[in-house]
């Protein structure tokens, strides 16, 4: 049943719509031209939509029509230019560097302007051929890649007029399902058979994804006025379950507790046991809401869950009987229950046509990242500090060695496939460019091994071209998402796609496996030795946004208590900032953890860095959702004093980094009390309770200053 319904939700999934859209736009013209006996101009127009698909990925409707419309231009002016200036070596290199080197460095203007100069190289390296042409045959040949790139962007640009939310329903569900294993992970605390730090580790990643898969629904749904502002119930509901969701997952991130202490009281009871699989019934149950979506089905929930609640505070009651204390398992149930109440209501918006929708977020363009496209920014990286420069510098140097290799040592007929194989590999990072180099290499062997079995064992056409469509579709649903998969259809597809024009497959996958070996190795060779880029050199900036983003956060629950006024769109901002700055710190650990051993420095407490600071996020969250809510008499002086303590010694920490040209200055916070709190309130359990969360967060913070202080970051810095 699992497997059917993966299955099922892989084929709902934007990745599959993507796959079948390009695989469309790519097809028709081919299939057009070649009934008209012309199929040399059908690739032409085909390899024009693939390239304009290139820049095609998820994102506001605005965006990807602009980004399209630019590739478009430049796929007749490069194309022209390319097969015009053929036969001139020297013009060729002279092009091909500059070319290489601005389009590496508008990456500078974010991923889809990064995707909008991969695409513009890969036209001339396609047009890079031994044919001579005359300057009308290549004026020929640019319009009718031109009129390729046109037709796919107008067939996209279709689609989603015709289906406004769909590309909305996919990256929420996307989004849902992230957060169901990043609950599932949590469930694992639970579990006394699964390792800590391990778990931890995992947690952490899976932190990165949620929040990745977070900022496309946020550019989707608040960056299109076709949802913000629509009347219809399904741009409420899309907006309102996201935001909910960012809930859950908030909320899930602040029931952190001492998983080690709760093992060693409770692990031979059945509370622990109830507790994990309510949990993981928690995550199954987001999944089926994921899948729902996904399918645009109305959903219909798994459990009842009053069972679950019910069996678990059971539990908990017979472990109180033996005399132990279970205040914190009574918290645990606390928590699932809220959760539980929360999932709940987002099942209510699809059962109640009257249910209403109080979106809080009055801005909500405030969560969007804006890019800057002032030319101020692309001047200031040009120097060799910029980790952008550095890459546009190596991939011109690479480029132009590739170039030499395939003139002076031809494979076959196509050896630009060493210059495309050295455009998809090499990337600014040397981890990077190690896991794409992997991919590559493996796909293309396993794939090549495919594809020879298909021709070996099927004769009949028919057979081989619905083979053919299969791999096609496959190659470009999972390029994106899986690249090792991607290639792997990929490369019998292009097997198959060059039986039918009557050329050697043997001889083209030997071509193609040297080929990307060829390529494979110049671009890893020169990751490590032309312009390298050590992610231990940016670890730095990363640790010291996190900990301003976590001491602002704290701010945060410092005006709570005082009684400043925090709208919770500014709340929640400081909590994006938290989530975004854990997701770019974990992920330059992950990148640099992959690195030779001798450029990794601190590897060990860099790791503890990151799960003290996924502690003092989630010790944060569960202040601020107790403070928030909290009766004033339940507030005291102590807690300010405690709060403060807690700020004081996080800034302390950050203080130990030395500032950089681009970092922005710290300043600490200086909030004033304007009505005095009492000192003390008896024995009021809210009021323990807040004391307690400060003292976690205390704690936490002592922590992380005192591993900061083991790694020396002043003198490393130096």
């Amino acid at each position: 049943m699992k497997q059917t319904q993966a299955i099922k939700t892989f084929l709902y999934s934007q990745y599959f719509a993507d796959g079948l859209r390009i695989a469309f736009g790519a097809l028709v013209p081919a299939l057009i031209f070649s009934y008209l006996g012309d199929i040399r101009t059908g690739i032409a127009v085909s390899l024009g939509a693939v390239i304009t698909s290139i820049v095609d990925t998820p994102g506001p409707t605005k965006d990807r029509r602009n980004a399209m419309l630019v590739l478009v231009g430049f796929i007749f002016v490069i194309s022209f230019i390319t097969k015009l200036i053929n036969p001139f070596d020297v013009a060729v290199i002279i092009f091909l560097s500059v070319l290489n080197f601005s389009m590496c460095m508008i990456a500078v203007y974010g991923t889809r302007a990064a995707s909008l100069g991969t695409a513009a190289i890969l036209v001339m390296i396609l047009n890079m051929d031994d044919l001579k042409m005359t300057a009308d045959s290549s004026l020929m040949h640019a319009v009718y890649a031109t009129i390729g790139g046109a037709w796919y962007m107008l067939l996209s640009l279709t689609l989603t007029q015709f289906r406004p939310f769909r590309l909305s329903q996919q990256a929420l569900a996307e989004c849902i399902q992230d957060t169901a294993a990043y609950v599932r992970l949590k469930a694992n605390f639970y579990d006394i058979t699964v390792d800590n730090d391990k778990n931890y580790q995992k947690l952490i990643d899976q932190q990165v994804i949620v929040h990745q898969h977070q900022d496309v629904v946020r550019e989707l749904l608040f960056k299109s006025k076709a949802i913000v502002k629509d009347s219809t119930r399904l741009g409420r509901v899309l907006v309102i379950i996201f935001t909910d969701m960012v809930d859950i997952f908030e909320r899930t991130m602040a029931t952190h507790y001492d998983y080690e202490a709760i093992r060693h009281n409770f692990g031979d009871t059945d509370a622990l046991r109830a507790i994990r699989i309510t949990v993981n019934r928690l995550a199954n149950e987001m999944d089926n809401l994921a899948y729902h979506i996904n399918a645009n089905h109305r959903p219909k929930k798994l459990y009842d869950f009053k069972s679950d609640l019910e069996h678990i505070k059971g539990a908990i009651d017979r472990v109180e009987n033996t005399g132990k204390n279970t205040v914190i398992l009574k918290k645990i149930l606390v928590n699932i229950r809220d959760l539980i109440n929360k999932l709940n209501n987002i099942y209510q918006y699809f059962d109640t046509q009257t249910a209403q929708f109080n979106n809080q977020e009055t801005d909500l363009t405030k969560f969007l990242s804006h890019q800057s496209f002032n030319p101020k920014v692309l001047k200031d990286n040009l120097s060799l500090k910029s980790s952008t420069f550095r890459h546009a510098l190596r991939m011109v140097i690479v480029m132009i060695a590739a170039f030499f290799i395939s003139k002076l040592i031809p494979f076959g007929n196509h050896s630009y496939w060493i210059l495309m194989t050295v455009l998809v590999i090499l990337k600014p990072g040397w981890s990077l460019t190690k896991q794409r180099n992997y991919q590559r290499m493996s796909g293309t062997i396993i794939g090549g091994l495919a594809g020879i079995a298909i021709l070996l064992g099927i004769e009949q056409e028919i057979a081989r071209f619905i083979f053919l469509m299969i791999f096609m579709v496959l190659a470009y649903s999972f390029i994106r998402i899986n690249y090792i998969l991607g290639v792997m259809f990929l490369t019998p597809y292009l097997l198959l796609l060059y039986s039918f024009l009557g050329v050697s497959t043997f001889e083209i996958l030997q071509e193609r496996v040297i080929d990307t070996i060829t390529g494979s190795l110049l671009a890893f060779t020169s990751s490590y030795i032309i312009f390298p880029s050590w992610e231990s050199k940016n670890v730095q900036t990363s640790m010291r946004k996190l900990l301003i983003a976590n001491y602002n956060y704290l701010v945060k629950a410092l005006e709570y208590i005082i009684g400043i006024e925090v709208s919770e769109t500014e709340y929640k901002l400081v909590r994006k900032d938290v989530y975004v700055n854990m997701a770019n710190m974990t992920s330059i650990f992950q990148r640099m953890i992959t690195e030779p051993k001798s450029k990794q420095k601190n590897a060990k407490e860099l790791n503890k860095f990151l799960i003290y600071n996924h502690i003092l996020s989630s010790y944060s969250v569960a202040l601020v959702a107790v403070v928030k809510n909290a009766a004033q008499q339940s507030l005291t002086a102590e807690h300010i004093r405690l709060t403060r303590k807690s700020l004081k010694q996080l800034s302390q920490t950050i203080l130990q980094f030395k500032m950089t040209e681009d970092d922005e200055p710290f300043i600490e916070t200086d909030i004033k009390v304007v009505t005095a709190l009492p000192e003390d309130t008896g024995e009021n359990e809210e009021t323990k309770l807040i004391t307690e969360q400060i003292s976690f967060v205390s704690k936490i913070t002592q922590d992380l200053n005192k591993i900061c202080e083991r790694m020396d970051l002043l003198k490393e810095a130096a």
